[in-house]
């Protein structure tokens, strides 16, 4: 005889508790950041950006260092992490995986040894994490590309503070490629989490508009 709340895969109650223990990624963002801050100290997060050919689920800045967060929460697969692995390593000083409760013990072997891990687990009402693994330093990251996240209002703040010439008609690469040139890396990563840090989205249309406009003279 059948049990009356019985099905193949357990009660009727274990599976709705099952189904209520699954974290979607947007219950994980604002808790993992709390998070983070607990554990870094002053942090600043900039969501969904684009790096490469992926786009960043998020991006943390520390006064010395920046960390790409990628979230696989319970209802992610790993389809297009392979991708998405090879643009953090090209962007980032320290990356992480932060990752539902399902991945914790399989998602080490789809992300290089250098790479952190972070769980999300659901306890009562609130979300639990755990740093199941430290990030190493990034052996992959490209200044250059790491340099290309900044506007260009903000390369000209560097090149203000390092007492460059501004190279107004030159590209944004050449930019890039004569601070690279002329500044020390220790100097640099300070200035460049700095910028990050002081970002305001709010103006940067009109800043972009006021650095066109001085360009011409």
């Amino acid at each position: 005889m059948k049990g009356k709340d019985k099905n193949k895969n357990g009660t009727a109650g274990e599976n709705k508790e099952k189904a209520r223990k699954v974290l979607h990624d947007k219950e994980i963002r604002e808790p993992l950041f709390d998070f983070l801050e607990e554990v870094y100290g002053k942090t600043r997060i900039i969501e969904e950006k684009r790096m490469g050919k992926s786009r960043a689920d998020a991006v943390m800045v520390t006064p010395d260092n920046v960390y790409g967060l990628e979230i696989k929460s319970d209802a992610d697969t790993y389809a297009r992490l392979g991708r998405q692995v090879k643009d953090y390593n090209l962007y980032y000083d320290y990356n992480y995986a932060v990752v539902g409760t399902s991945h914790a013990l399989h998602v080490e072997e789809h992300i290089p040894e250098w790479w952190g891990i972070i769980t999300a687990e659901r306890m009562g009402d609130a979300i639990d994490f755990y740093v199941l693994r430290r990030p190493g330093k990034n052996p992959e990251m490209n200044w250059k590309r790491k340099m290309s996240i900044l506007w260009r209002t903000e390369l000209a703040h560097i090149q203000e503070l390092n007492k460059l010439p501004a190279y107004k008609e030159k590209s944004k690469l050449f930019v890039i490629e004569k601070i690279l040139e002329k500044t020390p890396e220790e100097i640099l990563q300070r200035q460049f989490c700095e910028e990050l840090f002081e970002r305001d989205y709010t103006v940067i249309a009109g800043q972009i508009k006021e650095y066109k406009r001085n360009k011409k003279h």
